[in-house]
């Protein structure tokens, strides 16, 4: 599987949800599977909101960054680009709204699914379900906005 974020500039790589150079982090992979996006991610014991629930600002985290990768690859897709070509395309979150719809339980793999909305200059919309045991548990909306060169230490092509 070739992830997103395999191909974030190193200078980038160390968001806790996402970077790959964040040895204490989630470090989620995110691919296509069609027009969709599909992150797998396996809570463990310690992501507890209470006994055999997930945490909701775990689930906050994983549409976040899930959404940001997401956008990457859609603007990249959209500039017949491939990914980690130059100069870089990555995404901060502009905004982040989650509606949790049933518990989450802990036990198992979660699956993240996620829809490009819309791709507007620098900004890509995305929705992504949070499925557990095949039930949309929660479901998020994320502004992304391209992050300009420089910021955070990327260089220009």
């Amino acid at each position: 599987m070739e992830a997103f974020q395999d191909h974030y500039d190193d200078a980038v790589a160390h968001c806790y949800g996402c970077g790959r150079n964040n040895e204490h982090g989630h470090q989620i992979k995110t691919c296509w599977e069609g027009e969709e996006t599909v992150t797998r991610f396996t809570p463990e014991p310690y992501h507890t909101a209470v006994p055999g629930f997930v945490y909701g600002g775990l689930i906050a985290s994983l549409v976040d960054c899930h959404s940001t990768g997401s956008a990457a690859a859609a603007m990249y897709r959209q500039q017949n680009r491939e990914l980690g070509s130059q100069p870089p395309l990555r995404f901060v979150t502009g905004s982040l709204h989650v509606d949790y719809l049933k518990p989450t339980p802990l036990d198992g793999a979660l699956e993240l699914r996620g829809r490009i909305v819309e791709i507007k200059g620098r900004k890509v919309v995305v929705e992504t379900d949070v499925i557990a045991r095949g039930e949309i548990t929660a479901r998020g909306r994320v502004v992304a906005v391209e992050m300009p060169v420089g910021f955070g230490g990327t260089k220009p092509a």
